[in-house]
Order: C-alpha cells, then sequence, then structure tokens
C-alpha cells in the first residue's frame, strides 16, 4: 500500500479506507466560494458491492492498494454480470457490472478492457479512452447559430445524451470520450 494525497484520485483506483477496500467510481473537485477545496468521491466497497459518498479535503491523504493490470477481452453481458476472455489462456471471467460504474454504456462487444486485480480478484475496469458511436437522434440546426459558440442535445447508438457541434446530424459517427460522453471529433472513414 501507498500513501497518495486525495486529490490525486481517479476512477478506477482501488484505495483502503476505514478497514475496506474500495473502488474509485467518480472523483469531483468542488472550490467553495471561501476555505479550501474539496475532494468528492463516489466509491463502491468492493466486498459488499454497496457505494458511499466520501468528502475528503485536498492535503488529506489515502491508501493507494497495489494493484495488478489484465487485459481481457469483453464477451457478453449474463444477467448482472459481465463476462470477459482472458486473450491468452482463453479462459473466461465474469464481473458484476457495477464494477464499471456510469461508463457501462460504452462497453461493447470484443473491446479490450483493463482489469485491475489485487490477489487475482477483478477490483475495477478501464475502458479504452474513447470510442466510435454513431448519433442516432440530434436536434436540428437553429438559423444563426455559429459552430464555436454553441453546442446541441444529441442521443448516442448506446442511449446516452451528449453535446454535439451543430453541424454533426443523425447517422453520422463520432468521437466520444468514456469518461464524461464528450464529443471529441468526427469519426474518420
Amino acid at each position: 500500500m501507498a500513501k497518495m494525497q486525495a486529490n490525486q484520485m481517479r476512477a478506477g483506483m482501488v484505495i483502503e479506507f476505514e478497514g475496506q477496500r474500495y473502488t474509485i467510481l467518480r472523483q469531483n473537485i468542488m472550490i467553495p466560494g471561501k476555505g479550501n477545496a474539496i475532494i468528492q468521491v463516489d466509491m463502491r466497497n468492493i466486498k459488499t458491492g454497496a457505494k458511499k459518498d466520501q468528502r475528503w479535503r485536498t492535503a488529506d491523504t489515502v491508501e493507494r492498494l497495489t494493484t495488478e493490470d489484465k487485459e481481457f477481452t469483453y464477451s457478453y453481458a449474463d444477467g448482472e454480470n459481465l463476462v470477459l476472455m482472458d486473450p491468452e489462456t482463453f479462459e473466461q471471467t465474469t464481473v458484476h457490472k457495477d464494477i464499471l460504474g456510469d461508463r457501462l454504456p460504452f462497453l461493447v462487444e470484443n473491446m479490450t478492457v483493463n482489469v485491475r486485480l489485487i490477489e487475482g480478484e477483478p477490483v475495477s475496469m478501464d475502458l479504452p479512452d474513447t470510442v466510435v458511436l454513431e448519433i442516432v437522434e440530434a436536434d436540428p440546426v437553429v438559423k444563426g447559430q455559429t459552430a464555436s459558440s454553441s453546442y446541441k442535445p444529441a442521443v448516442l447508438s448506446n442511449g446516452v445524451k451528449t453535446m454535439v457541434p451543430p453541424f454533426i446530424t443523425a447517422g453520422e459517427r463520432i468521437v466520444v470520450r468514456t469518461e464524461d460522453a464528450s464529443y471529441m471529433e468526427r469519426a474518420k472513414g
């Protein structure tokens, strides 16, 4: 275990807090009008699956657990579980859907994912930084809008809502960040 400052926590990391192991689902730095910044963290207990919200000051330290990273290929969903395959041994491993938190809609078949293991047990899973998805619904362009001034709402093929530039229309494929569903660029090819 290694100590780190609370403001260094990122989604997917595994920490020990109050004698329990937690996977970080989301981290947000909040800066109040007065006083020091606060780190708001949504995390999931690895054993019980219970979610917990916790706040730290930026100067607080937490215990980061040493993990082993291993690549798997996502095969399919089986009820509440995701079935992953080890590309070297072809062995299958199952993990609960909650391991991905808000990023679950971005998981697609045959995607290579990075799984963090503690003592051989999967505790968190990382997706690629970006994924290519199709726009299934986009608001029409409003006359007078310029590309630099505003984005419009759109719905991706996985059902997630995002904001895209006015020139993007339904049926186009775009590159989206899996962390926050933000538009990156038009897909090439």
